[in-house]
């Protein structure tokens, strides 16, 4: 599918059916991918070179962007998985807390990225927030449901032989919600990868999605699709790395 696509686009692209402006070919768009990870003449013929763009590599907005990512998710995955834990262990948390976490599920980052920015201000703390906020929903839901898909057999089978409470969490309850925490960070993590467009549309240099909404309102579309064809790699790269890590974590899932 993807060398069709990509065929398709080469066609189209070489009889100008459409205008390069708004539809460059793939080696326009390589060029662009190879020019903002190097540095290049600022005019034919001129000594004087500029590297990246904004004074960044592509690569390094790139890695900006997934450390944002890291603390964002980082911190929702620790959030999320003790509040996930306290709404699977009491009735009475999960009635105190559901709407509150219903309400954030519902709101889409672009509704309160405005009120973000007014409470603490345009710099990085904004956008941790915001990919903290994308992150911590899934990761909570997916916490409780596992910890209450944990079988009471399991669980007392442990207490009476000795387990304590502590013990029980640990050496029962965890492991066996493990896989899945690990889906519900799967899931957190492509919605705060998405998010990061986003969050990065108000002082995002350096960042990979500062540059591809930086590159659009300059009509750089060779760029743009290079920011988007990488943000698209590094999900995909992201969800299976997740994935095998879960599988390393839970090597016994699906063998009992």
């Amino acid at each position: 599918m993807l060398i069709v696509i990509f065929l398709v686009w080469t066609i189209v692209a070489g009889m100008h059916l459409v205008s390069a402006q708004f539809l460059p070919g793939p080696g326009t768009v390589w060029k662009a991918f190879w020019n903002a990870n190097s540095c290049v003449p600022v005019a034919e013929g001129a000594l004087r070179k500029v590297c990246g763009v904004q004074n960044y590599y592509l690569w390094e907005h790139l890695v900006a962007s997934l450390q944002r990512m890291a603390v964002g998710v980082g911190a929702a995955l620790i959030a999320g998985t003790i509040i996930g834990f306290a709404m699977a262990a009491s009735k009475w948390t999960t009635l105190a807390l559901a709407p509150y976490l219903n309400f954030i599920r519902a709101l889409p980052p672009l509704g309160y990225i405005g009120l973000i920015i007014v409470w603490v201000g345009i710099g990085d703390a904004a956008k941790y927030w915001l990919l903290f906020l994308a992150a911590f929903p899934p990761i909570v839901l997916a916490t409780m449901n596992g910890v209450r898909d944990v079988s009471a057999d399991r669980i007392q089978a442990a207490q009476s032989m000795g387990a304590s409470r502590w013990q029980s969490i640990r050496f029962v309850i965890l492991p066996a919600s493990l896989n899945s925490i690990v889906s519900g960070v799967r899931l957190a993590v492509g919605f705060a990868w998405t998010t990061v467009v986003a969050a990065e549309l108000n002082n995002g240099i350096p960042g990979i999605g500062g540059i591809a909404y930086l590159a659009g309102t300059q009509l750089n579309t060779a760029l743009v699709i290079a920011c988007v064809v990488l943000i698209g790699v590094v999900a995909v790269l992201l969800d299976a790395l997740i994935a095998k890590l879960g599988d390393l974590l839970t090597p016994w899932h699906g063998k009992a």
